[in-house]
């Protein structure tokens, strides 16, 4: 399995599909030293939630390519738990293989090891619907990892707590964290970007969208940070027709927490805290 995964860490960043990339503008990219899409290099060496965060990577056994998403460790009981996108897991209704978690990625290194993922979870429309719009809201997904010797949470720090959201709420100062893949991005190093957020749909738990960050491939599924926790995941860029980019993520409500339970209570049971 580790040999397997080192592979996918050298692969050619050119060979993930790239998103389309609309410049955010100058006066709404509030990150210090922020370039075009509003990202810029996470200072090293990585610590606190940026140590948490890292690298999902797997495999589309139909399609042949390899995945690269963004995903960060959220605090629990199993301390096992990674939290990312729904799309970083499953492609078309098929889950992903060969997935495994690579926290504190950095620079084509895996100073924190490599988590094989044992367990999945999503909302149940993401195993049985072929994506639409209306399925952003949605887009969570957890996985939990191989225990080893010690469980994830001993090796990264504690994990980040949820910060839960109702439809509407709107958050000003998040910092976006991923692994940005595309022109000028190397898929090897954290980027993060500062962004405000207004509600984007009325339907369902709702969405968070932000005009100041404009997410190339690869940083779906990293975090959403406000006040030391987590809020949101990355989802997607400019999804809907839009002249000018953006970035959606999708919040972290009451579904999700009873999916947090589920899977924390199914990792006690395979991975002994004791």
């Amino acid at each position: 399995m580790l040999r397997l995964v080192l592979s996918l860490v050298l692969l050619d960043p050119a060979a993930l599909t790239e998103v389309s990339q609309r410049n955010v503008p100058v006066p709404r990219v509030l990150t210090p030293d922020g370039d075009r899409l509003g990202y810029a290099p996470v200072p090293r060496p990585y610590t606190g939630p940026r140590r948490l965060t890292g690298v999902l990577l797997g495999r589309d056994p139909v399609a042949k390519t390899d995945v690269l998403c963004g995903g960060t460790v959220i605090g629990t009981r199993s301390r096992s738990l990674v939290l990312t996108a729904a799309h970083c897991l499953y492609h078309d209704g098929r889950l992903l293989k060969r997935l495994a978690f690579l926290p504190g990625y950095d620079r084509g290194r895996p100073p924190l090891g490599v988590w094989p993922v044992v367990r999945t979870w999503v909302p149940a429309r993401w195993r049985s619907r072929p994506f639409s719009s209306e399925l952003l809201p949605y887009d969570v997904g957890l996985v939990g990892v191989e225990r080893r010797k010690r469980p994830l949470e001993d090796v990264t720090g504690r994990g980040l707590p949820p910060m839960p959201t109702a439809r509407g709420t709107e958050l000003r100062g998040l910092e976006l964290l991923g692994y940005p893949v595309g022109r000028g991005y190397p898929g090897t190093k954290m980027y993060r970007c500062v962004g405000d957020t207004v509600e984007g749909v009325s339907e369902g738990p709702g969405l968070m969208v932000t005009r100041n960050c404009h997410a190339a491939a690869g940083g779906s599924g990293g975090p959403a940070l406000y006040g030391g926790s987590v809020a949101g995941v990355v989802s997607s860029s400019s999804p809907l027709s839009d002249a000018k980019g953006y970035t959606v993520l999708t919040r972290l409500g009451d579904r999700f927490g009873r999916m947090l339970a589920r899977a924390d209570r199914a990792m006690r049971l395979l991975t002994p805290t004791g």
